[in-house]
């Protein structure tokens, strides 16, 4: 389930585990079999009590390291780290974005959840996903089930602008945003507009929504292949600082196999 080469570049990035006090416990376990175990969590779906015991690594080991390494940013640096290897290969095109949102249903609850308007009042979460012209997913970002997708829009920019910044090394400024009619907002348009970044967004009630044509179909496509990671949804954490790895992990995991596929 790992693509070749994603351990290498995750490698570097995985903070140094405590020692653990003499006659503590088990021994301590290879941060690639832990990786390797979380990937299979995140794409089986299944819960950490049930986590196959082929990978030789505790429940309760795969279960605390997940937290540690999420909060830590670990697999967003990651889906990062891919994303310039893509970068570097001329693979990556980010000269217009695409952004959309999907609902994630939350059984247990928790933070950033709320009643979906979508799905009957049930709690939920939105999943905000920023795409290049690709449909290689650049962000991924999330909120509660009952914030208007709209309201992700400036954040998104805004973390992709900071999170490729010039003084990164990088720079990967969208020169436009393509959206549905659940952006179209005055105030949002604007506010592009002052970013430099053209607006390519259906205007309600004037423009057909099919309008973006190949770009909706793009970011559609992105959509699929992130539901593809069973974990992703429904939600099962409750802490908003952990669930957010697994869309991160998903992300890279996606940018990691386009990746081999167009360079070997």
């Amino acid at each position: 389930m790992v693509p070749d080469g994603l351990w290498e570049i995750a490698r570097p990035l995985i903070p140094e585990q405590r020692r653990r006090p003499p006659g503590g416990g088990t021994q301590d376990t290879a941060d690639e079999t832990v990786f390797a175990a979380i990937v299979h969590v995140l794409v089986s779906g299944c819960v950490w009590r049930s986590l196959t015991p082929c990978f030789e690594v505790s429940k309760s080991t795969v279960h605390r390291r997940f937290p540690i390494w999420s909060r830590a940013g670990v697999l967003g640096r990651l889906h990062e780290a891919v994303l310039h290897r893509l970068d570097d290969a001329g693979l990556l095109g980010v000269s217009g974005v695409v952004l959309d949102t999907v609902h994630v249903r939350a059984k247990k609850g928790g933070e950033h959840t709320g009643s979906s308007p979508v799905d009957r009042g049930k709690p939920g979460s939105t999943m905000h996903v920023l795409s290049d012209a690709n449909g290689l997913p650049v962000l991924v970002g999330v909120s509660a089930g009952n914030v208007h997708g709209s309201e992700g829009l400036k954040p998104m920019v805004e973390g992709h602008r900071t999170r490729h910044a010039p003084h990164r090394g990088r720079h990967f400024k969208p020169r436009r945003l393509h959206a549905d009619k659940a952006y179209d907002r005055a105030e949002l348009r604007r506010w592009l507009r002052g970013k430099r970044i053209g607006v390519r967004i259906a205007r309600k009630g004037i423009e057909p929504g099919e309008r973006l044509g190949r770009r909706r179909r793009v970011v559609e496509r992105t959509m699929s292949w992130l539901s593809g990671y069973r974990r992703l949804s429904p939600r099962y954490e409750r802490d908003p600082r952990n669930y957010p790895g697994f869309p991160g992990l998903a992300a890279a995991l996606c940018c990691c196999k386009r990746l081999v596929r167009l360079t070997t």
